[in-house]
């Protein structure tokens, strides 16, 4: 099929399932192909993690992102079909996410700087529960909560991770953050908190050698941290493409109807 010297210039990126690898060659056919860095469109194939991947890869170029699921749970993609992609792009509705940007300081006094567009996070690295203060703008908080770990999560992560550990779903364009415990054994009623977006989140961990706390950004990892903050990265912008009957927004508010 000849694509118009007009149409827009598709990229698209596939996860490793035998699945996506032919869907994308059989696309690439029908559509021809771009490199992200040329492309108006990049088309991701896959499920939710070859998603946050894309995302992640791309968040300089801010191109807008397609996803069609060829994975398992697919929320933050569309239903894959083959055909009428063009006009699909053509009538997608935009979502708009920020992510979160975290600093994280070692105990060996080195100093990181990660995004997440789902969640920041910290885990315990031994045996023994974490200890963490909670700091909110500059006041504390928080004291000193026993945990497994404890994460912020942005309304689109709010139904990841966050859900799991009976965080709150957050919809979107609410201008919130979930400050989410897991596990946590004291205060043992602390069920987290609701935070605006511009909120700036400090994680102070006590006792960072005999307990020591890793965090993530996403799905990237840094060991041995003593503090963490997180705020959100508000000079980042990044676009999602969802079908109209099947936008990010209603999915998040079905989440919370959802038996």
């Amino acid at each position: 099929m000849a694509v118009s010297s007009n149409a827009p210039r598709l990229a698209f990126v596939a996860a490793a399932t035998p699945a996506a690898r032919a869907a994308r060659v059989a696309l690439e056919k029908r559509y021809g192909a771009a490199t992200p860095a040329e492309a108006d469109y990049i088309v991701a194939l896959g499920g939710d993690g070859l998603m946050l991947q894309t995302l992640h890869r791309n968040m300089s170029r801010r191109t807008p992102i397609f996803g069609m699921n060829l994975g398992t749970v697919g929320f933050l993609l569309n239903q894959y079909r083959a055909g009428g992609l063009l006009a699909r792009l053509r009538e997608a509705r935009r979502v708009t996410l920020t992510p979160l940007r975290m600093v994280a300081r070692t105990t060996r006094g080195q100093t990181r700087e990660l995004l997440a567009i789902n969640e920041v996070s910290l885990f315990r690295s031994s045996r023994q529960t974490a200890r963490v203060a909670i700091s909110v703008d500059g006041k504390r908080r928080l004291p000193e909560l026993h945990c497994d770990g404890v994460m912020v999560a942005t309304p689109a992560g709010s139904t990841a991770y966050n859900l799991s550990v009976h965080g709150p779903i957050i919809p979107l364009g609410t201008g919130l953050l979930a400050l989410t415990p897991i596990s946590a054994f004291r205060p043992r009623r602390w069920r987290g908190a609701l935070l605006p977006r511009h909120a700036e989140v400090t994680f102070t961990v006590l006792d960072p050698r005999k307990r020591p706390v890793a965090a993530a950004a996403d799905s990237e990892d840094i060991a041995n941290v003593e503090k963490v903050t997180v705020t959100e990265a508000s000079d980042i912008e990044l676009t999602l493409l969802f079908d109209p009957e099947h936008d990010l927004e209603e999915r998040i508010l079905k989440e919370q109807f959802n038996p």
